[in-house]
């Protein structure tokens, strides 16, 4: 638990009120050490797969994430080890993980994540995905794009576009357009005060206020997004009701045409509180919902809430509404390869092609290719026509034409999968050899000259270039590892 900083009074007299016998169980669990969880990146093996190879101990599985497993308390730094950076894991609260996994995206859906950054909940819906259809992942703060960026970078999913909007732009774009959306909403924090210091200094009851109407504008946009027969999962980090029931209470009173869907309640899943509004509301008549709204108060019970002192993992809130109403879906963007789009030039393809041939075992549809700039990328299949919006990464990024010649770019290497690159070099993990390469040293190896997959273990960690008989680093300078 952060020192220093207290966790708010007025925070821990309404948890009080609300909780009334539960408190003290709650009250001691804030004191109690966060809980780390690791998501197995089924796109690259199975938990079962990374269990055999683990650094670390695998315990305890995280019931409604079966990839997923709770980390015990350690000396060992899982973001260090080299499986980290080559995209075998994610390292994730658990109870984050109920978001994506309650929302259950199919392959082939199109989905989107509208407030995507820093990107857990994104891997984990484009592993639910198995990597098919189109994960749309929005984050309107430029600030907070790198990170999002190099997440799914890691991860090595084809499906994903990433991109940098309002949801006011994406409504206006795509109209009602997603099988499924999560809004994994921007809120007070306070599930996060047994770990984060900021998020205790920040917080205030006039926050808590600003976040609900925050929250009721996002939703209502994010409510346009979604096609008839679709899903629509609403997310907090806060306990706070005003954030919570309230926020969803708004939703069904001012956009006809949604109803809230049954979560099922996983061991330690407190159901949702409707009771819990006029307690927050205290006397204020203006604030307080009636009950004689049955239906719509008994619905929200269906929501479901996380708690420190039931469950391992930090504070949560989740709502999963389905769309209802039978109008007629709005027309769809076309195909993103119009006339005008990203057409690939025949040096393109011809340069494309050398390196392919020379490098890869595996062979891309021409049909996916996307240049933008001098940057050459595998775009999801099907991808709709995104012209006017601030994209960022329109799938894959291969890699870059050059004058005379392709090179490739550090996502390309992370999408691949064992066989599928001719030239391996391979090191162990606990090898001077993979240490050395993560620092961006060059590394003495005989072979055949050229491009060459630097993997760990068997698993894609980036590229080197061999020049008699030293493989030469190619490994991003922002990725690398200063020891």
């Amino acid at each position: 638990m952060p020192a220093g900083v207290p966790i708010p009074t007025l925070f821990l007299e309404r948890m009080s009120n609300l909780l009334g016998k539960e408190y003290p169980a709650f009250a001691a669990a804030l004191e109690d050490q966060p809980v780390s969880g690791l998501r197995v990146n089924t796109l690259k093996l199975t938990p079962e797969e990374f269990r055999r190879i683990s650094p670390f101990l695998l315990a305890e599985a995280v019931p409604w994430a079966p990839c997923a497993f709770v980390l015990p308390p350690s000396d060992s730094s899982p973001g260090l080890h080299p499986y980290h950076p080559a995209g075998l894991y994610y390292l994730q609260d658990p109870s984050a993980m109920s978001a994506a996994a309650l929302l259950e995206p199919q392959p082939g859906e199109r989905v989107l994540d509208l407030a995507a950054a820093p990107g857990g909940k994104t891997t984990h819906l484009a592993a639910l995905m198995r990597g098919r259809g189109l994960l749309v992942a929005n984050e309107i703060k430029t600030k907070r794009l790198n990170h999002l960026l190099v997440n799914v970078e890691r991860w090595g999913a084809a499906n994903v576009v990433v991109i940098n909007e309002t949801p006011e732009r994406l409504a206006d774009h795509f109209g009602t357009f997603f099988d499924r959306v999560l809004v994994d909403a921007p809120c007070s924090g306070e599930g996060m005060f047994r770990k984060d210091t900021g998020a205790r200094q920040d917080w205030s009851p006039e926050m808590v206020t600003g976040c609900a109407a925050r929250q009721n504008s996002i939703l209502q946009v994010a409510a346009k997004l979604v096609r008839a027969g679709g899903y629509l999962l609403y997310s907090t980090c806060t306990f706070a009701p005003e954030e919570n029931e309230a926020v969803i209470a708004w939703l069904l009173s001012n956009c006809p045409g949604y109803e809230v869907v049954p979560i099922p309640l996983f061991a330690g899943f407190m159901a949702g509180r409707p009771d819990w509004l006029n307690k927050a509301a205290q006397n204020d008549r203006r604030r307080r919902h009636k009950e004689a709204d049955s239906a719509l108060y008994e619905s929200l019970k269906n929501a479901v809430r996380l708690f420190p002192h039931r469950l391992r993992g930090e504070g949560h809130f989740a709502c999963l509404l389905k769309r209802t109403d039978l109008l007629q879906d709005e027309a769809r963007p076309g195909p993103l390869f119009d006339q005008h789009t990203g057409r690939l030039t025949r040096r393109t393809i011809g340069l494309w092609n050398r390196f392919a041939g020379e490098t890869l075992s595996v062979s891309f549809s021409e049909e996916r290719l996307r240049l933008v700039g001098d940057r050459l990328y595998l775009t999801p299949e099907g991808i709709p026509d995104m012209k006017g919006l601030r994209v960022s990464a329109p799938g894959i990024w291969l890699g870059n034409i050059k004058k005379d010649r392709f090179e490739p770019a550090h996502p390309l290497a992370l999408y691949l999968r064992k066989g599928q690159a001719q030239n391996v070099l391979d090191l162990p993990a606990n090898s001077q050899e993979i240490a050395a390469y993560l620092r961006g040293e060059s590394i003495p190896s005989d072979g055949p000259a050229g491009w060459t997959l630097v993997t760990v273990d068997g698993f894609s960690l980036g590229w080197g270039k061999r020049v008699q008989g030293v493989v030469k680093n190619h490994y991003p300078r922002g990725w690398q590892v200063n020891s």
